[in-house]
C-alpha cells in the first residue's frame, strides 16, 4: 500500500486552517464575559509552559543540573531582570552544575 505525501500534506494544511479559521467565522460579536476572556488570555502561557517544563528537565546530562538551572531561572525572572539575563544565568548554572556532578 503506497502512500501519498501530498495527501498527507493537504490534511495537516486543512487542519491547521480550519483551527484558525472557525473562531473567526463562528463568533462574530465580542467577548464580554470576563471569564472567558481571562480564560482566552492566558491559554498561550499555560500552552508553552506546558510544552517548555518537560525539555528543560530533558535537556541537560543531568535532571538535577536541569532543576538547578530552572530554580536559578525563576530566581531571576522573578527578579524582573531581562530574558537575556535570566538565560545566561540559568546557562551559567547548569554548566557549574553539571561540572561539580563530574567531580563527584
Amino acid at each position: 500500500m503506497s502512500h501519498n505525501v501530498y495527501i498527507y500534506i493537504l490534511v495537516m494544511a486543512g487542519v491547521t486552517y480550519l483551527i484558525r479559521m472557525l473562531p473567526m467565522a463562528l463568533i462574530k460579536k465580542e467577548i464580554t464575559s470576563p471569564f472567558i476572556r481571562s480564560f482566552l488570555y492566558y491559554v498561550p502561557y499555560a500552552c508553552l509552559a506546558a510544552m517548555t517544563f518537560p525539555a528543560i528537565l530533558t535537556s541537560t546530562a543531568s535532571v538535577v543540573s536541569a532543576g538547578a538551572g530552572f530554580a536559578v531561572a525563576l530566581l531571576v525572572a522573578y527578579k524582573e531582570k531581562s530574558l537575556l539575563t535570566v538565560a545566561i544565568a540559568a546557562c551559567c548554572t547548569v554548566f557549574i552544575a553539571e561540572r561539580m556532578i563530574q567531580l563527584l
